[in-house]
């Protein structure tokens, strides 16, 4: 089995190439194949999102090109700005993974999210393509953190203040 411990960056060549869903891009730990055949286990940092193109070592130091599956999706189309930025609105309320492109959403196919976007106005499409959401506003590499963030990625800070506010 081919163990994959760590990220690298992106190569121009490739010994093997692991084709996955968004749901199985998000695992840290993991056992599948790649293509070929070959048994591959990840075992990644806690947190890891896997995107299109990314690259991983093996331990036996071959690299492994990562793909995004062609999955069950919608589109999602507005007639205007405004009725496209509230159905983004809405499925962020969901907490519903969204890949915004140029005047169109896309979102894992779901009858009750197509009702609803219908119901605001839009036309929903079924289609297959990888699915690539945005990866949120706190995601690493995001500009959020940023060292001019004055949050440095930092949400919620607990630690005890002194009187004077620091």
């Amino acid at each position: 089995m081919l163990i994959v411990q760590k990220r690298v960056s992106p190569q121009s060549t490739f010994d093997a190439e692991l084709i996955l869903s968004f749901d199985l891009r998000q695992k840290s730990r993991l056992r599948t194949t790649v293509e070929g055949g070959e048994e591959i286990g990840l075992f990644l940092a806690r947190g890891t999102v896997l995107r299109d193109g990314d690259c991983l070592q093996a331990d036996d130091g071959r690299v492994v090109r990562v793909s995004a599956a062609e999955e069950s999706l919608l589109e999602v189309r507005c007639a205007d700005a405004d009725s496209l930025a509230r159905a983004a609105y809405h499925l962020g309320n969901r907490h519903t993974p969204v890949q915004v492109g140029p005047g169109w959403l896309r979102l894992a196919a779901d009858d009750v999210l197509a009702g609803m976007l219908r119901g605001l106005g839009g036309t929903v499409t079924p289609l297959r393509a990888p699915f690539e959401p945005e990866a949120g506003a706190y995601a690493a590499g995001h500009h959020a953190h940023s060292r001019d963030a004055k949050h440095g990625g930092i949400i919620h800070d607990f630690a005890a203040r002194r009187g004077d506010g620091r």
